[in-house]
């Protein structure tokens, strides 16, 4: 029997248990009935059910308290009864509820999922428009401009969705990140996006993982969706935020803590009576930004806020159905970490982050000093609130309090400030309830509900390329020309509230929390401590509608790919492993020093060719630090004896049969979630890349397109290897658990062997034999 309102009332309370605060829940309620994912379809129901049941086969096998993340995964295990479960070295199969893409991968996506021959998507998947507009003059004229500009793109993505029955989100509808949390997020579930910013979902009790495109096929043609089991980070939260402190400082001090590497192969799980006292939006603002610390993903578990969310958003069934499963929403009494980090948010001082890297963190009360130690342009030129990660009802708010703070006194924006509405939702509702009049009256351009400068699309013009100063943002990534494309721009981010205030100052030696500011009348005063809602008191005003819905009849849609576009193009499959050793092989590039997914496949004006491999394979390695020289993207041909760029070498290689390596450094491929970084060296004729340690992400990626990705046994045989030297690569070892072979040639000197260490599996294994993942699921089809 359902229970009455009454019951979900007192069902919704937080009651003392066992000496914590926990949902308390109703133990008979039936999990069978039929509540739907999200408003936008019909016919795709959440599966709590199904899920106990799994996690019930996998309790009696493990036989102890599990976390969250745990519990989240498990229940979603292909085969619950005989899969091998170990923390950090099983491969789990699972089964996601969702996929969910970005414009920027949907094309390469889509074009894969094509050639799969499949006439629908078996898993529900959405396309969200929000990569390809770049900010240049304002929000409305930007967008107009991106339409005309990317009409092909658009229409080929729109007509697609229709043809494989995809949710699209047209250009305008906001970032994916936001669509997400107020269209489908829900306790609980499972979903993988082709962006890294995905965990934003966390932030509703959703495990939501960012991986390539061709992990997107998978699941989007039916197969089950293969993770290596991560290890769980916990961390504690007490206390409480009060004054400047924001949920945005939480991950930025965790980012100092575990640095972008320290995340790498765990899910990091937010616990403790801390977590009741964060809005929904503050919770995804932390798990959105969890992406920098290379985590697998980031969760929080479900509470009072997160319902209080989905009933703003018009999920309010979602919401008494989650209370229902409370008691599998949250971390068992006794779950043991791999690592546990406690944090009093009572004690949490605001911080700063960066320049160049997100996990270089530092307290506001040391910042000026920080600033001058490493003598940082003092200088604000630009600060810029909102993108992805924070740009909740609640940020805007908390901002235009400290904006109508400061134009109380007579003053405005002394450095350029500019907005960007995380979706058309929240950009309707802070115009409706006059925080974006605020914003404009302040100083502020309003950009376009996209991502904009955050990934690089900025046409910016107040400072010219190669000329240093500083910038500060509120939003996730910093590395080395991400914003602006300009190598000398030292780009800080912060929370909105701190990025408002060092706006009013002008200069990064402005502390809010002591230091005074001047009146238009030349007297000093005190910015107040931020003020703002959560969630909008008069409802959320949905804007205009921009959702297109596939039709009930696909079967006359057509997909519009022009043959003679430049910025589309069908795959060919990449051919099969010959079966043998590799043999004298050059380097085409030891990297050295970061090498992330922006510099081996660039965003910004390469966004255009996304669709087109063989155009955007120009961009492949450009921004890689040649340890030759120390220069980007100049690299000896050994064929003319001449330097040229990367992609050129990599193609006069390819034109002669001659695959080639690439030697990295620690942590390969960190940063964006970026398949074509893959794609790209494996069309230009790569057959491996070796390195120190992989991003998780890009490793898989590598894997799915028929690459070799290998870790040096000891890493420091990185050292050994002259840019110069020939390898041989004994491919023909290649098997589970056993390292592989790299014969080292020297230009000068005698050979010698090192090995090299992977984390192929069986299955993967025949993604290389077979060419590709892409290749294996066709020949799996025709068998």
């Amino acid at each position: 029997m359902r229970p009455n309102m009454n019951t979900l009332a007192r069902v919704g309370r937080l009651s003392q248990t066992l000496g914590r605060r926990q949902l308390a829940t109703v133990s008979d309620a039936p999990l069978s009935r039929k509540v739907e994912m999200t408003n936008w379809e019909k016919g795709h129901y959440i599966n709590y059910k199904g899920l106990s049941e799994n996690l019930s086969i996998v309790r009696k096998r493990l036989n102890r308290p599990l976390a969250f993340a745990e519990k989240i995964l498990y229940s979603h295990l292909d085969d619950p009864h005989g899969q091998e479960i170990e923390r950090g070295s099983s491969y789990l199969k699972l089964r996601p509820d969702r996929v969910a893409c970005q414009d920027a991968t949907a094309q390469m996506a889509i074009l894969q999922f094509m050639s799969a021959g499949m006439p629908s998507v078996a898993t529900p998947t959405t396309v969200h428009c929000d990569h390809l507009i770049e900010a240049q003059i304002g929000g409305a004229k930007d967008l107009a401009r991106a339409n005309d500009i990317n009409k092909e793109v658009y229409d080929f993505l729109s007509t697609s969705c229709a043809k494989y029955n995809i949710g699209f989100w047209r250009p305008g509808s906001g970032i994916i990140h936001q669509i997400i949390l107020e269209n489908y997020a829900f306790p609980g579930a499972l979903l993988i996006g082709t962006d890294s910013h995905t965990p934003n979902a966390g932030g509703l009790g959703m495990t939501a993982i960012g991986v390539g495109g061709a992990d997107a096929v998978d699941v989007m043609a039916g197969l089950p969706w293969e993770l290596k089991a991560p290890k769980v980070i916990g961390i504690k939260l007490t206390g409480q935020l009060s004054g400047w402190a924001t949920p945005k400082d939480i991950i930025l001090k965790v980012a100092g803590i575990l640095t972008v590497k320290g995340g790498t192969g765990a899910i990091v799980e937010y616990h403790g009576p801390g977590t009741e006292t964060l809005s929904c939006t503050g919770m995804a603002t932390i798990c959105n930004m969890g992406a920098e610390i290379g985590a697998t993903t980031s969760l929080f578990p479900f509470n009072d806020r997160m319902y209080d969310y989905l009933k703003a958003t018009k999920r309010t069934a979602i919401g008494d159905f989650a209370r229902e499963y409370a008691q599998e929403l949250r971390e068992d009494e006794g779950t043991q970490y791999d690592e546990l980090i406690e944090i009093n948010l009572s004690e949490l001082e605001p911080h700063i982050n960066g320049p160049f890297t997100p996990d270089l963190a530092t307290p506001i009360s040391k910042f000026k000093e920080a600033v001058k130690a490493n003598k940082w342009p003092e200088e604000l030129k630009v600060g810029l609130i909102g993108s992805c990660t924070n740009s909740s009802y609640e940020d805007m708010s908390r901002g235009a309090s400290i904006a109508e703070d400061a134009m109380a006194h007579g003053i405005k924006a002394k450095s350029l400030f500019t907005v960007t509405p995380g979706s058309e939702q929240i950009r309707a509702t802070i115009e409706r309830d006059g925080q974006l009049k605020t914003f404009e009256e302040f100083g502020g351009m309003v950009l376009a509900n996209a991502c904009g400068p955050c990934i690089g699309q900025w046409d910016r013009r107040d400072v010219k390329k190669g000329e240093p100063n500083s910038i500060i943002s509120s939003y996730n990534r910093n590395f080395t020309g991400r914003n602006d494309a300009n190598p000398a721009t030292h780009s800080f981010v912060a929370s909105p509230d701190l990025v408002v205030a060092m706006t009013i100052a002008g200069t990064l030696n402005f502390n809010p929390l002591t230091d005074t500011l001047k009146d238009k009348d030349g007297k000093e005063f005190k910015l107040k401590a931020p003020t703002g809602d959560g969630l909008p008191s008069r409802g959320y005003d949905p804007g205009n509608d921009t959702y297109q819905a596939p039709p009930e009849d696909r079967s006359q849609v057509s997909v519009a790919v022009s043959p003679s576009s430049d910025r589309l193009q069908v795959l060919e499959p990449f051919s099969a492993w010959d079966g043998k050793d590799a043999t004298d092989l050059p380097i085409l590039i030891k990297t050295q020093g970061k090498t992330t997914t922006d510099h081996i496949s660039m965003a910004g004006p390469w966004l255009k060719y996304r669709g087109h491999l063989d155009n955007i394979s120009n961009n492949m390695l450009i921004g890689a630090i040649n340890a030759e020289n120390g220069e980007a993207n100049k690299i000896k041909n050994i064929l003319t004896g001449g330097y040229d760029a990367v992609p050129a070498v990599a193609r006069d290689y390819k034109k002669n049969g001659i695959p080639w390596v690439v030697v990295g450094d620690w942590n390969y491929g960190e940063g964006s979630s970026r398949e074509h970084a893959a794609l790209e060296p494996r069309h230009l004729g790569g057959l491996a890349i070796i390195t120190r340690s992989f991003a998780r992400i890009h490793e898989t990626n590598l894997k799915k397109q028929g690459m070799l990705p290998l870790t040096f046994s000891d890493p420091a045989d990185y050292d050994k290897i002259s840019p110069a030297d020939k390898v041989d690569l004994l491919c023909t070892e290649l098997a589970v658990g056993k390292p592989m072979t790299l014969r080292v040639h020297p230009a000068d000197g005698k050979t010698f062997d090192i090995k090299l260490s992977h984390t192929f599996n069986e299955g993967q294994i025949k993604w290389f034999k077979n060419g590709s993942a892409l290749n294996t699921m066709a020949k799996e089809r025709a068998s």
